[in-house]
């Protein structure tokens, strides 16, 4: 089948991959001039399925008002156009309700765990190299985000996930480079969750969905679709291409794609934050650096060791844009890797970072049908493409090629934006 791919982050090239890898013609259409240029270009590079969640919970949006004011806010809303996204916010309200929470955490858990396991199988067999570390810990800075966490520690007791709760003393064990002078209660630890390099993984990838025939067509925006028994899609400079299967895997740009064909989606563009620095080297040993990838709770930002360098991510702000950056989220990262790993980084050299991830308000992403003849869809993962592009991936291209999924997808579809949950 001749499939036209629009997008190439991380999920656009885990998708190409996938659907070459069992015998499609692939043309992979991205409107910058390589892979992994937006949202996939410097994330977190967080590899946590363990304790993958929705954003919408209960008790976040108390949560988040408790912060509203304060100089560390964890969401952000960047101006007069966070109005337009007031019916967003609506809906991802109304996804905090425990029933649905419930239903959607569990739903990404499960695709998380396939997805890491699909990972883990394409970097033994394709020999993949790309920076990466195993160890997550979750840091806890006091009694009420101990307690905060418990409703999740339930859920990871249910589902069988390895973890342990441990004690300062021991969170210092794992990660020797924790500042003592900062307030440590208790931490979390997921030894088989971790940190890698989104990007160098999509790179690597990239040339592997090549070697089996996919082509990519770089500085080529896709303005418009034709859905149909033989969809096409038509780029800026007005050249049409014609398919058997068009699949959407486009960030947050993919709204207007799809609201042309009569398939709008409540897709809103939430920015994330990084700062990547190098590592400062005392006689050739690094300075109090972390080992693997760390989470500060109470401020919800992640420290990540990749290779030799720190990157730091955190914030979510609604109705921004990519060219202005809030000085007050990128302090508060500065803050927080300050506050654990003094003096460890360079951070006069380190490079600052604001990418839109494209976010549906009760967390999954949607994978399958439009509902437009011909056109599929493998997108709004939010913060969490990184985790579960493989998996989601593999999804689309077994349900492309008429295979049964390799899990339930029940809330992985359009039905349930749809519906009342």
């Amino acid at each position: 089948m001749r499939v036209a791919l629009v997008g190439a982050g991380i999920v656009g090239v885990t998708t190409a991959y996938e659907l070459a890898a069992l015998g499609h013609e692939v043309t992979v259409f991205e409107r910058r001039g390589s892979v992994a240029e937006e949202a996939s270009f410097a994330n977190g590079g967080i590899l946590a399925p363990g304790s993958i969640a929705p954003w919408a919970a209960p008790g976040e949006p108390s949560r988040l008002l408790r912060q509203w004011l304060g100089p560390n806010a964890a969401l952000r809303l960047g101006g007069a156009g966070a109005l337009a996204q007031l019916p967003w916010l609506w809906r991802w309200w109304r996804a905090c309700r425990p029933a649905v929470h419930q239903a959607n955490r569990l739903a990404l858990h499960q695709l998380a765990g396939f997805s890491r396991d699909r990972m883990l199988e394409l970097t033994r067999t394709l020999r993949l190299e790309f920076e990466q570390m195993p160890g997550w810990l979750v840091l806890l800075r006091g009694a009420r985000e101990l307690h905060e966490a418990q409703g999740g520690l339930a859920l990871l007791r249910e589902l069988g996930v390895a973890h342990d709760v441990v004690d300062p003393v021991r969170a210092r064990q794992i990660e020797p480079g924790l500042a003592t002078g900062t307030e440590l209660h208790a931490a979390i630890h997921l030894a088989q969750d971790g940190v890698g390099n989104c990007r160098q993984f999509a790179q690597a990838l990239k040339a592997e969905a090549q070697r089996l025939g996919a082509r990519f067509q770089f500085d080529a925006e896709v303005r418009s679709l034709a859905p149909g028994t033989r969809p096409a899609l038509q780029l800026a400079g007005g050249e049409i291409h014609e398919a058997e299967a068009i699949v959407v895997c486009a960030g947050a740009q993919a709204n207007a794609l799809l609201a042309g064909i009569g398939c709008g989606l409540p897709l809103a563009a939430v920015h994330g934050y990084s700062v990547t620095a190098p590592l400062r080297h005392l006689d050739g040993h690094g300075h109090n650096a972390p080992r693997a990838a760390l989470r500060d709770e109470r401020f919800r930002v992640a420290i990540a060791r990749l290779g030799q360098r720190v990157r730091v991510s955190g914030g979510a702000e609604l109705g921004g844009s990519a060219a202005r950056m809030h000085p007050a989220t990128l302090r508060t990262l500065y803050k927080v890797l300050d506050d654990w790993f003094p003096g460890a980084a360079l951070v006069r050299e380190a490079q600052q970072w604001k990418g839109a991830r494209p976010m549906l308000p009760d967390g999954p992403p949607v994978l399958g049908e439009s509902g437009a003849p011909g056109v599929w869809l493998n997108l709004g993962h939010g913060a969490s493409g990184w985790v579960l592009a493989c998996g989601s991936a593999r999804v689309l291209a077994e349900r492309i090629s008429g295979r049964a999924a390799p899990l339930d997808c029940a809330r992985l579809g359009l039905a349930r934006l749809r519906g009342a949950g």
